[in-house]
């Protein structure tokens, strides 16, 4: 049965940080996009996964972005994703890898969901996003069983990789069975009120509005979703619900003086307003 994310979810999963923590018990998060065409993709997710509070954060990109993604977010580390080396030993020590973010679709971005899809473990959280969902859907390619698997399509993106058309995707029941076909944990199904499809549940987003229909802000959601896996562990679905929720809160409060939410007001913004949430304000 569908039922309505609350607010609640926040102040479940956003918790005050213990005072003898350091970076490495928030996550260790890689990154993998950004193309000569679309750089800015990997940018904003980059800048949404930082702002998160994921505890280190690496990117694996084209070489044209490094000193873009220098610039403006010199928090996060840099792999070249043409380095094989560099790019296996990044996979096998992260703790969340999000793939997909201004990926592209040619044969190298192929090559690299392939190798995603065959290095992740048990341990690990897989996230998809954007290109990579259109890359699996080309290649028939499922996500594997033992690892904790999260995707988040938009409409178009879910029916390609689904099977399930634009107007069948009302009908619960049929996401459902796919996301249980495709191996998936979290389905996060993108839409004016977004979808959440877990193994337990079904949940729908309620806030939100054409004020974030712009470029780059599912860019920013799968950062946050990255960000929010990485750092709050304990729970990876509710991380994953909480971050969908505060991705559209914040966006909701702007929207009181921005006729158009940029995506990245939204990342700039989320420390602020995770420290809000911790403190019950």
């Amino acid at each position: 049965m569908l039922s309505e994310l609350k607010s609640e979810i926040l102040h479940e999963v956003i918790l005050r940080r213990p005072d003898d923590s350091h970076k490495g018990n928030f996550g260790r998060v890689l990154l993998i996009g950004g193309n000569i065409q679309y750089g800015g993709a990997i940018l904003m997710a980059t800048q949404a996964t930082v702002g998160s509070g994921a505890g280190l954060t690496t990117v694996a990109t084209d070489l044209i972005n490094l000193t873009a993604l220098r610039s403006r977010t010199p928090e996060a580390m840099f792999v070249d994703w043409r380095n094989d080396e560099q790019l296996t030993t990044a996979i096998q020590t992260n703790d969340v890898i999000l793939i997909g973010p201004g990926l592209g679709t040619d044969e190298f971005a192929t090559q690299l969901v392939r190798k995603v899809l065959a290095s992740v473990n048990k341990d690990q959280i897989l996230i998809a996003d954007g290109s990579a969902l259109t890359v699996m859907a080309e290649n028939n390619l499922t996500f594997p069983r033992d690892t904790f698997t999260v995707a988040t399509p938009h409409q178009m993106e879910w029916a390609r990789l689904s099977g399930v058309q634009l107007n069948y995707q009302d009908n619960h029941q049929l996401n459902e069975v796919q996301r249980q076909i495709l191996n998936l944990d979290v389905l996060v199904l993108k839409q004016h009120h977004t979808l959440i499809y877990t193994e337990t549940e079904q949940k729908q987003l309620q806030i939100g509005g054409a004020y974030q229909a712009t470029g780059g802000m599912g860019d920013v959601l799968a950062g946050i979703v990255a960000g929010f896996a990485g750092q709050f562990k304990a729970n990876a679905t509710k991380a994953v619900e909480a971050a969908v929720y505060a991705h559209s809160a914040i966006a909701q409060e702007m929207a009181g003086h921005s006729y158009v939410v940029k995506p990245t007001f939204i990342a700039d913004s989320l420390p602020n307003y995770m420290a809000r949430i911790q403190s019950n304000l």
